[in-house]
């Protein structure tokens, strides 16, 4: 059995049904964590349930499209209802386009900027007042598009910057008036459903950039992202903050 080094604690996950996120859920559960698991539509209500009944300590499902200015608000609300605390944030939730940039739209631009970037933002705001003091921990899931993007990721790499660069800023302004701590996770490619999605045409592109990952010619799996996540989120990683930890078997190096 796991260590319960987290026993207690509440952790926020958005976008957490499937994919890293629900890899995340799995391993803070696992040490302990009362979670609350996020997804964006009803019929996705399901995967939510599927997840829940995964886990190994209570948490509580929460409908919430965080493209949406409400949804963080709800999650944390959800929380406090149940728990009256809020221990772990990780803003998870992403989405990705891959078109030329010819092809990318205003509309591609609103849903990406809104999803990636004001979710993340907007759930940290609504988190930071009820953030147990002293020790509260801010995790933000950017990418290695946001540093060493591909073709075809003009806003998703850019959204994805926009993460990193929060983490930096916060890293620096919110330990002294919080108590926490704020780091990043960066995944390289990695097999989940919305990987899966991304279409024959950009996997074509990025093949043979995976194949050339030091660890091993393969994407890399949600638990491994998970665990670097949850690593973070211990209370012996204390001295561990505005760190980017990047999850990818060397396939980038900064």
């Amino acid at each position: 059995m796991t260590e319960q080094t987290l026993a207690g604690k509440v952790a926020i996950v958005s976008g957490s049904c499937s994919g890293i996120g629900a890899a995340i859920v799995r391993e803070l559960s696992s040490r302990g964590a009362n979670t609350v698991v996020n997804y964006p539509f009803p019929e996705l209500g399901p995967e939510a349930d599927k997840v829940i009944a995964s886990l190994k300590s209570p948490s509580i499902a929460v409908e919430g499209d965080m493209s949406k200015i409400e949804a963080p608000q709800k999650l944390v609300d959800a929380a406090l209802t149940k728990w009256n605390r809020i221990d772990i944030v990780i803003n998870c939730v992403a989405l990705a386009v891959n078109k030329p940039l010819e092809e990318q739209t205003l509309d591609d631009w609103d849903l990406l900027v809104n999803i990636n970037g004001r979710g993340t933002f907007l759930l940290t705001k609504a988190c930071l007042p009820h953030l147990t003091k002293g020790s509260g921990r801010i995790v933000n899931i950017a990418s290695i598009s946001a540093r060493g993007p591909p073709p075809n990721q003009t806003i998703y790499a850019g959204t994805k910057g926009m993460v990193d660069s929060f983490t930096k800023c916060w890293a620096k302004e919110l330990p002294p008036k919080y108590g926490c701590t704020v780091n990043a996770v960066s995944p390289g490619p990695t097999m989940t459903e919305g990987f899966a999605a991304a279409g024959e045409e950009q996997m074509k592109i990025l093949q043979p950039v995976i194949d050339q990952t030091p660890v091993g010619p393969r994407m890399g799996q949600p638990e491994e992202i998970a665990y670097a996540v949850a690593f973070l989120c211990e209370e012996r990683a204390r001295w561990v903050n505005g760190a980017h930890i990047i999850a990818s078997g060397g396939l980038f190096i900064d």
